[in-house]
């Protein structure tokens, strides 16, 4: 049976978590394929509010099989405490919740060395989360890494031990001063550990192999947004991971014609978090009452994200990197209450008009050029039926589908899991 893929197409925080959750029902299996502990998945049901970093957001659902695949990095410190977070509500994890063998591990040194690479670039920072993700890719590119499977060794202490001090001779190449207790660090570490290999773990590209042949469904799940991609994103301020399609077949071992469907994710404006070009960002009234109501900070780092208008260029873009054959539009119900809304369609570059991405947008290079549409005022929040949105609301979706040329099938409404509308 073939994969289905869901992915953000802007720079994170698109509300994947809410739809996979919504999702769940319909599958027998999700699966995480790249990131770490630098994702934030939000859901929100039952009048809870639940954040997950590393585990797949099926996890709430009883039937449901949730894999961690060979992309992600694991930070078992950060495991541990979603485990424990899960444990206090009752959900049976160690029955639905299996890591691969071939999952790199970030140690406390990972992020050490992440923490002394952001001081020491000063303003050219690119607003790292400091989580050690950056270094554990380097680790794996470079071949030194430690793996989820090498905890079945007997020599996997070892092979930390090597690790853990090259990245302390490391640390001292920086020009930062940062201080740390190494010591206490891995006390947690080790505790962690113990927790982390009472999992099941298995080689997963078998295992989704086997699925696959055996009939059973699989949603690959998605972390961070394609425009923070390390090949295709806005380099050098990206993530350390292939965050579009390409990276659900390197990040659980399917072969790219067993990819179905491919679910983008988008909201109805645009944010991001950190540092790096943004065009369509605004510094006024507007973009502050995006912020408020849409509470727009960081689900990991708590970092206010920068808000702006729908960057139709942008988007266009990613749904082409990534064939996506759905969209998703979320967070329409932030913009009720604009007078005016604002989509950029092209860009001033250099100056021509263009109407693709180039290879730079930085803000002396790119000037937004926008459409403007009229707004709603109306409540979103609940309304279940697509018969009910607005006429303004349903202008605004017409229009991105017929640029896009790619069908609007959910609009989310709402952060409940309750609040979201199937077109």
């Amino acid at each position: 049976m073939a994969v289905d893929l869901l992915l953000g197409l802007q720079w994170g925080d698109e509300g994947k978590g809410k739809i996979v959750d919504v999702l769940t029902s319909k599958y027998n299996i999700i699966a995480r394929f790249q990131g770490g502990p630098n994702a934030g998945h939000t859901l929100v049901f039952n009048g809870k509010k639940h954040v997950l970093h590393t585990i797949p957001s099926g996890i709430f659902h009883e039937d449901a099989t949730n894999l961690v695949g060979n992309g992600v990095v694991i930070d078992p410190v950060i495991f541990k405490k979603e485990l424990d977070k899960l444990a206090e509500q009752d959900v049976d994890y160690k029955k639905s919740l299996l890591i691969s063998r071939k999952a790199h591990i970030i140690l406390p040194t990972h992020r050490l060395l992440d923490a002394a690479s952001e001081a020491s670039k000063g303003k050219a920072k690119i607003g790292s989360t400091l989580k050690g993700i950056g270094p554990t890719y380097m680790d794996k590119t470079g071949r030194n890494g430690l793996r989820v499977g090498d905890l079945e060794l007997d020599t996997w202490k070892e092979k930390y031990r090597n690790l853990a001090d090259k990245h302390e001779s490391m640390i001292d190449f920086y020009d930062a001063k940062i201080e740390y207790d190494l010591k206490e660090l891995e006390n947690e570490f080790f505790e962690a550990i113990k927790v982390l290999k009472s999992l099941t773990f298995i080689d997963s590209e078998e295992y989704v192999f086997q699925a696959q042949k055996s009939g059973k469904s699989i949603l690959a799940e998605g972390a961070q947004g394609s425009l923070l991609d390390i090949d295709f994103g806005t380099y050098p301020f990206v993530t350390s991971s292939n965050t579009t399609a390409a990276g659900a077949c390197t990040g659980l071992g399917v072969a790219p014609n067993k990819i179905k469907e491919v679910f983008g994710i988008f909201k109805a404006y645009t944010t991001r978090v950190g540092s790096g070009p943004f065009p369509t960002e605004l510094f006024d009234e507007d973009g502050a009452t995006m912020a408020r109501v849409g509470h727009e900070f960081g689900a990991t780092t708590g970092r206010p994200r920068r808000c702006g208008w729908l960057d139709l260029v942008a988007l266009k873009y990613a749904c082409q990197v990534n064939g996506v054959t759905q969209l998703m539009m979320m967070k329409a119900d932030v913009l009720s209450g604009f007078k005016t809304l604002k989509v950029a369609t092209a860009y001033k570059y250099k100056g021509e008009t263009i109407d693709h991405l180039p290879y730079n947008i930085e803000p002396e290079n790119v000037e937004p050029i926008y459409t403007e549409f009229n707004g709603w005022a109306e409540d979103l929040t609940e309304m279940s039926d697509a018969s009910t949105l607005p006429l303004a609301l349903n202008e605004y979706i017409a229009f991105l589908e017929k640029e896009l040329e790619i069908p609007i099938t959910i609009v989310s409404v709402g952060p409940d899991r309750k609040q979201t509308i199937f077109r």
